[in-house]
């Protein structure tokens, strides 16, 4: 391969955010954990420059590959990065308060989300087999150890160890899918596979085994029911910023790489694998209603109800179309800043401070701290799908795709789970501004109610927002339907 053919200018941003983290771990070695601080806010800084340059990599039209066609930078691309960086560099800033009071000033943390950030932008980018395990894999590696990173506590260790199991697991079978599609196809090249499938006609029905495996290992990525057995337990256990991570940006980056492996690759296949999506929806959906019910710890909710937003989007992924593609798009970017700005009042809610994590004790939040109260609500009225917030329209959209692509059952049933959902959203609500709690809620970190003033803004404007965002989803979906 010719330096010309590895094209590293493609890949810019990603080689930004690989000197960006090796100098950082230079930086803290020599400094100490005392730079945990600084070195948050210049990973945060380059996680920012790296989502602008993957908007100003991406051609304005087609894609461009790099190192042999492994890589691939297109709209998409570039779309889904964006999200996935800003979400990381987000979750960086609203750990720092947290870090100080809780024993983390430790100067690796950033530094591992900054690697995962990197993993999720290789997975983001991946146009073959192995490129997507590499991606996948340096992700993972790097959640695991952040999951785990409070080793004085027993919750964070067994969260950290059950993750990790876990997804050993899921990896394997993601591993065995791949190894089944190479040995019925003869190729792990996603542009090779699309045009293999495209000219035969029945596929074998080993090449649909390895598929439903594949898909298998990266619903377990995306936390989709019936492979989120995980997310509870490890939401509850890991760090609180680290579990805002965990519901934000490596999802983006999981279904990024969901989204262009079935369309690609395996989009002639699409009568195949939309049954798998359909039921995989389905059941998150249902069981993303339903579970959260009972739920007495608000991270073990969030949980639930990160499990039902994956729902929502697997919907629109089922359409198998460029509406339902671009639907998800529109779904993920309102899901990822209400995610970050109801994790940041979670981050937030604390009593001489120590962390409330029992919905009961949220009691008279709204008294307490009015602002953090209201704009937890504008959040969880948006996740409920109630406009004229955000979320809304981001439920809109992919119901709407759903029923271009004739699958009005799967609409109903998407739209029954939202009006379940509204049930333990209200719940909260009801805590929070009217029932009577004891002792005053400490006051947020500056950078916490700098992030919650930005995500209130984005939700509260939701009317207004589908304009740009669904512009630049239509122009990003297209990149993978060339034709």
């Amino acid at each position: 391969m010719s330096f010309a053919e590895l094209n590293l200018a493609a890949a810019t941003p990603e080689i930004l955010l690989a000197i960006s983290a090796m100098a950082l771990l230079l930086l803290g070695v020599f400094l100490g954990d005392k730079s945990m601080r600084l070195i948050s806010w210049l990973a945060a800084g380059a996680l920012c420059i790296a989502a602008y340059l993957a908007v100003h990599v991406a051609p304005a039209t087609g894609a461009d590959p790099a190192f042999g066609g492994q890589f691939i930078v297109d709209g998409f691309a570039a779309f889904m990065k964006v999200l996935a960086l800003l979400a990381t560099a987000a979750a960086i800033l609203i750990s720092i308060g947290y870090a100080s009071r809780n024993d983390m000033m430790r100067f690796e943390f950033p530094i591992l989300m900054t690697i995962a950030a990197l993993g999720m932008s290789m997975m983001i980018s991946a146009n073959n087999l192995i490129s997507l395990y590499v991606g996948l894999e340096l992700q993972s590696l790097a959640l695991y150890v952040t999951a785990a990173f409070r080793r004085d506590t027993v919750r964070s260790t067994e969260a950290g160890l059950k993750y990790f199991v876990l997804g050993a697991l899921s990896s394997g079978m993601l591993l065995y899918g791949a190894s089944m599609i190479y040995g019925f196809t003869g190729s792990t090249d996603f542009t090779v596979l699309a045009k293999s499938l495209a000219s035969d006609g029945q596929p074998a029905v080993g090449l649909i085994v390895g598929l439903v495996f594949l898909s298998a290992g990266l619903a377990f990525k995306i936390s989709a029911v019936p492979f989120h057995m995980w997310t509870p337990d490890v939401y509850e256990g890991a760090p609180t910023p680290v579990t805002a991570f965990f519901a934000a940006a490596p999802k983006v980056a999981a279904l990024a790489l969901f989204t262009r492996v079935l369309i690609g690759p395996f989009g002639p296949l699409l009568l195949q694998w939309q049954q798998i999506i359909v039921v995989i929806a389905v059941l998150s959906m249902v069981l993303g209603a339903v579970a959260a019910i009972n739920q007495r710890n608000i991270k073990r909710l969030m949980a639930y109800s990160s499990i039902g937003n994956i729902g929502y989007a697997l919907v629109g992924l089922s359409a198998g179309t460029q509406l339902g593609v671009e639907s998800v798009l529109i779904f993920m970017a309102i899901y990822i800043v209400t995610t970050i700005g109801a994790f940041g009042v979670i981050l937030a809610m604390r009593r001489k401070g120590e962390m409330v994590e029992e919905i009961g004790d949220l009691a008279g939040l709204a008294k307490s701290q009015p602002l953090l109260a209201y704009s937890f609500v504008i959040f969880l009225f948006s996740m409920a799908g109630i406009p004229p917030f955000a979320g809304f329209f981001g439920k809109l959209f992919v119901f709407n795709a759903a029923i271009d692509a004739h699958l009005y059952v799967l609409a109903v049933i998407g739209v029954v789970a939202s009006v379940v959902s509204c049930f333990y959203y209200i719940r909260v609500v009801k805590v929070m501004c009217f029932d009577t709690g004891e002792g005053v809620f400490d006051r947020p970190d500056p950078t916490i109610r700098v992030v919650l003033l930005v995500c209130t803004l984005f939700v509260l404007l939701g009317v207004f927002v589908p304009g740009p965002v669904a512009e630049a989803a239509t122009s990003a979906a297209a990149s993978l339907f060339p034709g």
